[in-house]
């Protein structure tokens, strides 16, 4: 085997004209987990109907309105989560922690002086952590499946001339013309024989059927993932009270995402035959977007006691632009030689919009004057419905059918409970989501509990809370090919800390 040397020293961005996304990126967008304040999150956000809470807002816009004086509230969350990974015979765990700015938000109240049957107006802002990216486990077992598949079937039907360097071409060259022009299969099977992972049929360049370099038998599969970032929330925020039974909200939402991932895999084999017997492949993404959305909601007091809201979530339009690298590294211990397949090359994919569906939220609370309350909301959400758009791109409708056939409309609830002892605030919650997914095993049902207590010194409180949540997860280590189910049973818990104030 010739050792392949690449250029280091220059970088080319590569404009690939097809696009890389799937499913998996369709999902993580448009799933939220709760987040907010120590008090929300303690009654695992059941506050469609209650308010009173800069939190609620994201719930259900008149919130704010049920205020009586303006105030502000700051949170930061410890949050930890463990991943017990199994795969064929291995069984590996990943602990992984983040301390951040978890909420931030006001709201002001105007108190109507005149005899307009609008009794109160309410302005706020607040910045809200939807979801988190930090996240990192190993899938590591002995299968009879190889990483050759995913390069041999990206290859299929490439012509052979596409794989080969001109005598004035650099590997980086190639790598970067093949994006530029015929996208991202293609690179692919680029890398997969450079790689000497696999081989022509013939030699002759419009050879388009390739074989793989690698005998049947039993393979080492080593895959690690590690990702970083988050999905944000500003909610700018207008509701009313209406003859002190009424109220009504509208927020208009920006959004934005940040998330990096990086995968390495690593296989081994020691099979009889095989001219490659070990394989190092590492991709590396990272995705920024900004998005648009809107809400409008209302809650009405029936009376003192009880009282019940409803809220409307428009689809979520983002504008997302990602960036990714690759590399490759062979070794044969047939000939005692390593290949290394390294473009210094970024492929930038072309921006794309997408929307994530739309949800509508029901609740009801009964509220026991000032000793406490129960408070109760549910969710539905129809993730088929999400979207990469232009919808027309050929490309886009082959993952546009996956999402539709794969993923189903889906329910949650949340039930939430406060008590009141003097100063003293106790709190506990209770909320399960269903399953997105259509066979109820690429992501299972989830369930999460949640505590917490607080104490008020009048104008000023500090509320701290615990959630635990539980759910698995079947991920495949590839889109293609080698699409091996690694099973995820995660735990994810965090402590939150609010502090809020009168203005």
């Amino acid at each position: 085997m010739k050792k392949i040397l690449t250029l280091t020293t220059l970088t080319f961005l590569c404009f690939c004209n097809l696009n890389a996304q799937d499913i998996t990126d369709a999902f993580r967008y448009s799933n939220t987990d709760l987040k907010g304040t120590a008090r929300f999150q303690a009654m695992s956000g059941a506050f469609g109907a209650l308010g009173g809470d800069i939190s609620a807002i994201g719930i259900n816009p008149a919130s704010s309105a049920v205020f009586l004086n303006s105030a502000a509230t700051l949170t930061f969350s410890d949050a930890s989560k463990e991943n017990t990974t199994s795969y064929f015979n291995g069984i590996t765990n990943s602990e992984n922690d983040d301390f951040n700015l978890n909420q931030a938000g006001v709201a002001l109240i105007f108190n109507s002086n005149g005899d307009s049957e609008f009794t109160k107006f309410s302005f706020g802002v607040n910045y809200s952590e939807e979801n988190n990216f930090e996240d990192a486990f190993r899938a590591d077992g002995t299968s009879n499946s190889s990483i050759d598949s995913y390069f041999l079937n990206y290859a299929q039907g490439v012509p052979l001339d596409l794989l080969i360097p001109y005598d004035d071409e650099t590997i980086d060259g190639l790598y970067s013309y093949l994006g530029e022009n015929e996208g991202f299969g293609a690179q692919q099977a680029f890398l997969g024989y450079q790689g000497y992972i696999i081989e022509p049929e013939s030699e002759d360049l419009d050879n388009t059927s390739y074989y793989s370099l690698l005998s049947p038998g039993q393979f080492q599969n080593d895959y690690n993932y590690i990702s970083t970032g988050l999905n944000g929330k500003i909610s700018f925020n207008f509701a009313a009270e209406f003859q002190k039974k009424l109220y009504l909200g509208v927020n208009l939402n920006s959004h934005f995402i940040n998330y990096d991932r990086t995968t390495r895999y690593f296989e081994r084999n020691i099979n009889s035959g095989s001219e490659t017997n070990e394989i190092s492949f590492i991709n590396s993404l990272s995705t920024n977007g900004d998005g648009f959305s809107a809400q409008i909601g209302g809650i009405y007091k029936i009376t003192d006691q009880f009282r019940i809201g409803a809220t409307y979530d428009s689809p979520t339009w983002y504008n997302i632009r990602e960036e990714a690298t690759q590399s490759l590294r062979t070794y044969s211990d047939l000939y005692d030689d390593s290949v290394i397949v390294n473009p210094d090359v970024v492929n930038v994919y072309p921006e794309y919009t997408l929307r994530t569906p739309g949800k509508i939220t029901g609740s009801a609370a009964i509220v026991l004057g000032g000793q406490g309350l129960i408070s109760v909301d549910y969710s539905y959400k129809d993730f088929s419905n999400t979207e990469f758009q232009p919808a027309d791109d050929a490309e886009f409708m082959v993952q546009n059918n996956i999402i539709s056939e794969n993923l189903k409309a889906a329910s949650s609830v949340k039930i939430g409970g406060e008590y009141r002892i003097n100063n003293w605030s106790l709190r506990g919650g209770y909320r399960y989501d269903e399953s997105p997914y259509e066979d109820g095993v690429t992501m299972s049902d989830l369930d999460g509990y949640s505590a917490g207590i607080g104490y008020s010194f009048g104008a000023f409180k500090i509320d701290a809370a615990y959630t635990n949540t539980q759910y698995s997860e079947s991920i495949a280590l590839y889109q293609v090919g080698l699409t091996n189910r690694a099973t995820i049973d995660r735990e994810f818990s965090s402590l939150v800390f609010s502090i809020s104030f009168g203005l």
